[in-house]
């Protein structure tokens, strides 16, 4: 990849960053489709994320930044304007800089990306029982995405009862023909079982639930993505359930994020990771 004065920029903030897979995604794809275009990671500590977001905006070549943990909510501030879904679920993952304004429009694609690596690998939710554990950011997205696909039953579970029922009485009346309602993390009876927490980045991690509880045969989602099982996926595959890595999600995020910040990356030059032992197919970590 050749870095020039015409490069596009894209940024991604985060704290801790180091975990992060979306600039060596992005950045891998977008040499394969020949855009001049470049991921940059950025770690912002806690206390410097306003002085960050004012200064970017005077970056005229910066399309606009990837949000994670733990920004997704804080950002919602900084945002002149909000996709319907960053809307309703009050989080964003990419903000995309309106130079004419000098401000961001915030979006989120968490959700939707999630459901799209889910189609990718032939699973449908219609009429299944879902337990998702998690209802910060990333997790409000999912849960709003996963009640269209009209599961019969949407159980979350959180550690904040009050975040909980909130984000149930906000999307119950969007869904109403799905059940849903909040409950333990035991995952015993559940077709499908998402974990949207950020448990799991590392194996020293608890795990988000009891997974001795989950049944042969579940299929065990993840949202966090590194290589390999998380001690979640590494638990449920000796229980012989099915597994659904973190990195199917990343892959139906990139392209959206993409467009949304005026790449016009295509979905046949995504460069992917296809399973727990395989990396990148030019891209070492």
């Amino acid at each position: 990849m050749n870095i020039d004065g015409t490069t596009a920029l894209i940024g991604i903030i985060a704290n801790p960053i180091a975990h992060v897979r979306t600039p060596q995604l992005f950045n891998e794809s977008a040499r394969r489709q020949g855009l001049n275009v470049v991921c940059l990671p950025f770690h912002v500590l806690n206390d410097n994320l306003e002085k960050m977001l004012n200064g970017v905006l005077g970056l005229s070549n910066l399309r606009g930044l990837i949000v994670t943990i733990p920004y997704k909510e804080r950002v919602l501030k900084f945002c002149g304007a909000l996709s319907e879904a960053a809307q309703i679920v009050g989080s964003v993952n990419a903000l995309r800089v309106d130079h004419v304004n000098g401000s961001f429009v915030g979006g989120n694609f968490d959700g939707d990306g999630f459901v799209a690596g889910l189609h990718e690998r032939g699973h449908l939710l219609r009429g299944k029982r879902v337990l998702m554990v998690g209802a910060g950011g990333a997790g409000k997205s999912i849960a709003y995405a996963v009640a269209r696909e009209l599961p019969s039953e949407l159980v979350i579970s959180n550690r904040s009862m009050e975040r909980t029922t909130g984000l149930v009485e906000r999307l119950q009346p969007l869904t109403p023909q799905v059940a849903m309602r909040t409950d333990s993390n035991n995952p015993a009876g559940y077709d499908v079982v998402i974990n949207a927490t950020s448990l799991g980045l590392h194996d020293s991690d608890e795990l988000p639930l009891p997974a001795e509880q989950l049944s042969p045969g579940t299929l065990v989602c993840e949202a966090v993505v590194r290589l390999g099982d998380t001690p979640l996926l590494a638990f449920a595959r000796r229980r012989s359930c099915v597994l659904h890595h973190g990195q199917y999600m990343l892959y139906g995020q990139i392209i959206q994020i993409s467009r949304f910040l005026g790449i016009d990356l295509m979905e046949e030059h995504v460069a992917r990771i296809l399973g727990p032992d395989e990396q990148f197919s030019t891209v070492q970590e």
